[in-house]
C-alpha cells in the first residue's frame, strides 16, 4: 500500500520482486479489487501492480479530468519505485490509459491488453451528463444502475453479493473525482491515432458488453496494426469479473508470448523468455462480408498552415460543443443554409471562438454572466440551452438559482419569473436519473 500526494496514484504490488512488473488499471466505478481473482495466476509470472484511480477506493480526492493527466500521474508513481518498463492491461478507462502509454510512451511499453475498451467512449455528451446527475444526485443513482451495465443479467441474479459489491463500490467513490473522470472520458478520441500504437495488443471484449462490446474492439483491432481480438463469451462489460478464468488465460497466454523487448538502452527490467507454448491467439482476420465493414478510422486531416494569426473556428467549435453538447450543435449546423450558414459562422467563430475561448474567466463564471444576459433580455429560447450549459459547466441547480434571484434584483421580477420558468423544467429534465 502506498501513501499518495496529489501527483501520484493509490498502488499496490503482488508478487515476487524479481519478476517483470505487469500493471493492471481498473475501470471507472471500480477499485484494484476487480482483479482480485486473476492475482493468484498473474503472480506466478510477473509482480502485479494495481492503482485505484483518484477518488476510488479509499484514495485521496485528487481529481483527474484527462486520461493524459490519469497516464501522468501513474508515470510519476512508477517514476518513484523505479519502474521503468512494464506490461499493461486496463479495463475501459483503465485501457483508455494503455492507449494513452503505448501513443505518448511508448518506450516504457513491452506489451499490452485493452479489456472492454474503446477509441472513444460512447459521445461527449454521454459522459457530461453523467456527471450533471451524479452534481445533482450524488452517485446513489449511478450505483444503483451499475449491475446492468456491468453484468450479463443471468450472472447478476446468480451472484448477488458480487451485484452489491459493485453498488457499494460506486456508492463509496468521491463524487467530483467521479465527475472528473466522465469528464476524462468525455474528451477522449484517438481514433485517428491507433495506427501509431507499435506495441503487441491483445484487445479482448465479452460477447454481451453492451457499454463498449464488440464493435468498438473490432474498431481497435482494425485500427492497431499488431492487434489481436479475444471475445469472451458470456460476458458484460467488466468481464474480468464476469469470466475470471477466461480473461487470466488469455492475459496469461498474451503477456507470456507477446513481450516486446526493451529498446536500443535498457531500462533494467528483465523480459520474459518466449515461451514454449505456441501462441492460440491469431491476428483477426478480415471482417466477412455477411457481418458487414469494420469501422473505418479517419485519417488526420492536416489543415493548411495560415500565417499570422490562428482562424478561431477550429477553436470555436470545438468549445461550442463542449459548453453545449453535440446533439445541440449537430441541429443547429444541420438547420443551416444559404441564409443562415453565415451567421452559425460567425457565431462559431466570433462568440464560442474568440470569447468563450478567452481564458480569462473559467466557464462557470462565463455560464453566470452569459444566464444573466439572457434574462435581462428576455431570450427564454436560449436562456433554456446555456441552462443546460450551465448544468454541463459544472454549475449545480442551487447556485442556478441564486444567479437568477441576483437576476431578479438587478434585471426585473418579471424577466426573473419568466426565467425560474424555463430554468425550473431544464434542471427537472436534465437532473431526473434516467432508468
Amino acid at each position: 500500500m502506498s501513501e499518495t500526494p496529489s501527483n501520484t496514484l493509490q498502488y499496490r504490488f503482488d508478487g515476487p520482486e524479481e519478476a517483470p512488473v505487469l500493471i493492471l488499471g481498473p475501470s471507472l466505478g471500480t477499485t484494484w479489487h476487480m482483479w482480485d481473482r486473476q492475482i493468484p495466476e498473474l503472480t506466478k509470472q510477473w509482480r502485479v501492480f494495481r492503482f485505484d484511480l483518484p477518488g476510488h477506493g479509499g484514495a485521496p480526492a485528487y481529481p483527474a479530468g484527462s486520461v493524459g493527466d490519469i497516464t501522468t500521474r501513474l508515470l510519476a508513481t512508477l517514476e518513484g519505485l523505479g519502474v521503468q518498463r512494464f506490461g499493461y492491461a486496463g479495463c475501459a478507462l483503465g485501457g483508455a490509459v494503455g492507449i494513452e502509454l503505448a501513443l505518448r510512451h511508448p518506450e516504457r511499453l513491452a506489451s499490452l491488453a485493452l479489456i472492454a475498451a474503446s477509441p472513444r467512449f460512447g459521445t461527449a455528451d454521454e459522459f457530461r451528463q453523467r456527471g450533471v446527475i451524479v452534481r445533482t444526485n450524488g452517485l446513489d443513482p449511478i450505483a444503483r444502475t451499475a449491475p446492468e451495465r456491468w453484468f450479463t443479467g443471468g450472472f447478476a441474479a446468480a451472484q448477488p453479493a458480487i451485484t452489491e459489491w459493485a453498488v457499494q463500490m460506486v456508492r463509496t467513490t468521491d463524487p467530483g473525482c467521479y465527475i472528473a473522470s466522465c469528464e476524462a472520458l468525455a474528451s477522449f478520441d484517438v481514433r485517428p491515432e491507433l495506427a501509431r500504437v507499435g506495441v503487441p495488443t491483445l484487445v479482448l471484449v465479452g460477447s454481451d458488453d453492451q457499454v463498449t462490446g464488440p464493435a468498438e474492439a473490432r474498431t481497435l483491432v482494425a485500427g492497431i496494426p499488431d492487434a489481436r481480438l479475444a471475445v469472451v463469451p458470456g460476458a458484460s462489460h467488466l468481464v474480468p469479473v464476469e469470466q475470471p478464468a477466461a480473461v487470466t488465460d488469455l492475459l496469461v497466454r498474451h503477456f507470456s508470448t507477446a513481450w516486446q523487448p526493451a529498446f536500443e538502452m535498457s531500462t533494467g527490467q528483465t523480459a520474459l523468455p518466449q515461451a514454449a507454448l505456441k501462441p492460440v491467439l491469431s491476428p483477426a482476420p478480415p471482417q466477412p462480408p455477411q457481418s458487414g465493414p469494420v469501422a473505418e478510422i479517419a485519417p488526420v486531416v492536416v489543415p493548411p498552415q495560415v500565417q499570422g494569426r490562428p482562424d478561431p473556428y477550429d477553436a470555436g467549435i470545438k468549445v461550442r460543443r463542449e459548453v453545449l453538447g453535440d446533439a445541440h450543435v449537430d441541429r443547429a449546423l444541420a438547420q443551416a443554409d444559404d441564409f443562415s450558414g453565415d451567421f452559425q459562422e460567425l457565431v462559431t467563430r466570433y462568440a464560442w471562438g474568440e470569447i468563450w475561448d478567452r481564458p480569462g474567466l473559467d466557464r462557470r463564471t462565463r455560464s453566470c454572466v452569459t444566464l444573466t444576459a439572457l434574462v435581462a433580455g428576455g431570450h427564454l429560447d436560449e436562456l433554456a440551452f446555456h441552462t443546460r450549459a450551465a448544468l454541463r459547466n459544472g454549475l449545480t441547480p442551487g447556485e442556478i438559482k441564486e444567479v437568477l434571484l441576483q437576476a431578479a434584483v438587478y434585471c426585473g421580477v418579471p424577466a426573473a419569473n419568466s426565467a425560474f420558468k424555463v430554468a425550473q423544467q431544464v434542471i427537472r429534465e436534465e437532473t431526473t436519473p434516467r432508468e
